[in-house]
C-alpha cells in the first residue's frame, strides 16, 4: 500500500516559524511534523509513499530522502486549488491498488493495519463539537451516504480527520478528473471530500473507524498540544548533572542543559544549549539558545537566542531576544 501525504501548504498560521520553513518541518517533541508521520507509516509497514510537496518543497525533499530510505516520489503541486486538486496533482504515482492519504499537519495514534485486509474503503473520523470547521461524514449505521465539507449546519460530528483509506484508487483518479474537468469547487477549491461523495455515487462502500489519536499541528497552541502529548510517548532521559527535570520531557542526547530545571512537557532538540534557566510547556528548536530565562509555552525557532526575564515567547529562526531584567 502507497501512503499520499499532501504537504504543500504554505501554513500561514505557524509564522513566523514557517517565513524560514515549510510547515511539516517545524520541530514538534524533538523531530519535525512530518517525521512523526514518515516514523508512524513505517511502523505500520508501509515502504512506498508519494509527497505532495509546495511551498519549499526542496526543504521537504532533502528533509525525507535524508533521513528515511523509502521508495519516495515527489510531486510538486504548483497551484494551492485544494486537497482535491493536490491529490489529482499526484494521480499517476498511482495505480488502482489501495492507498492511505494522511495529511500532512497531523500526527496520528491510531492502528492502520487491519485497513490493509478490510474488503472496504474506509475514513478516520472523531467527534467534534463544532464540526463547521471539517469535511464530515453520515453513515447509515454501516456505510457512509454523506459527505460534506465544512456544513453549514450540524449534519454531523463525525469530522474527517485526514487520515483515508481508498480501496480503489483507480476510481478515486475517474472522480478527481471529474472534478477538474467539470470545475466541481467547494469554497473555490476542488475539495477530496467532493470526490469522496462521487465514488460515493458511483458506489463505492465506505467505513470508518475512530481516530482519538488524532493532534493537530497547523497553530501554535495545537502545536504545543502535540508536543506535550509526544513527549509523553518518549523514553526518558536522566537528569543532566546540576538539573531538575520534571516529566515528561524531552532532551536530545546532543543537547546541552545546564544548571536549568526543565520540564513539565518540555522538549529540547538536537544541539539546543539551555542555562540558567526553567522551561516548561515549550518547544526549543534544534541549535537554539535560552540563557537565564523562564520559559512558559514557548516556541524558539532553530539557531534563535533568548535571554532575560519570565517570558511566554513564539519567535522563528536566528532570531535574537534579550529581555532587561
Amino acid at each position: 500500500m502507497r501512503a499520499i501525504i499532501p504537504v504543500a501548504g504554505i501554513g500561514t498560521r505557524l509564522r513566523p516559524h514557517t517565513y524560514t520553513l515549510p510547515k511539516v518541518l517545524v520541530n514538534v517533541a524533538g523531530k519535525p511534523i512530518l517525521g512523526h508521520i514518515m516514523d508512524a507509516l513505517i511502523r505500520q509497514g508501509i515502504t512506498e509513499a508519494t509527497v505532495i510537496t509546495g511551498y519549499k518543497g526542496e526543504l521537504v525533499e532533502e528533509y525525507v530522502r535524508s533521513n528515511y530510505n523509502l521508495t519516495c516520489d515527489f510531486v510538486t503541486q504548483e497551484e494551492l486549488k485544494g486537497l482535491g486538486h493536490a491529490i489529482w496533482t499526484a494521480r499517476m504515482t498511482f495505480s488502482d491498488d489501495p492507498v492511505l492519504i494522511i495529511l500532512g499537519d497531523t500526527v496520528f495514534d491510531v492502528d492502520l493495519t487491519l485497513l490493509q485486509t478490510s474488503q472496504f474503503s474506509s475514513l478516520g473520523v472523531k467527534a467534534v463539537e463544532d464540526p463547521r470547521r471539517f469535511g464530515v461524514v453520515v453513515t447509515d449505521g454501516t456505510f457512509v451516504t454523506r459527505l460534506v465539507e465544512k456544513p453549514e449546519s450540524a449534519i454531523s460530528t463525525n469530522a474527517l480527520v485526514g487520515i483515508y483509506y481508498i480501496r480503489h484508487a483507480g476510481l478515486l483518479k475517474e472522480c478527481l478528473e471529474e472534478l477538474i474537468d467539470k470545475d466541481i469547487r467547494t469554497k473555490d477549491e476542488y475539495q477530496l471530500t467532493d470526490a469522496l461523495q462521487l465514488m460515493v455515487d458511483k458506489g463505492e462502500k465506505f467505513t470508518t473507524f475512530n481516530v482519538d489519536g488524532w493532534y493537530d499541528c497547523g497553530k501554535p497552541e495545537t502545536l504545543l498540544e502535540t508536543n506535550r502529548y509526544l513527549v509523553t510517548k518518549q523514553k526518558t532521559r536522566e537528569a543532566p548533572p546540576g538539573c531538575v527535570v520534571v516529566q515528561p520531557v524531552h532532551i536530545d542526547s546532543t543537547a546541552v542543559v545546564e544548571h536549568s530545571v526543565i520540564g513539565p512537557y518540555a522538549s529540547i532538540s538536537k544541539g539546543a544549549v539551555v542555562r540558567n534557566s526553567i522551561v516548561r510547556d515549550s518547544i526549543i528548536c534544534d541549535y537554539a539558545t535560552v540563557n537565564d530565562i523562564t520559559l512558559d509555552r514557548s516556541i524558539i525557532g532553530e539557531k534563535a537566542f533568548v535571554s532575560g526575564r519570565f517570558a511566554s515567547i513564539n519567535i522563528g529562526d536566528t532570531s535574537i531576544v534579550k529581555l532587561s531584567q
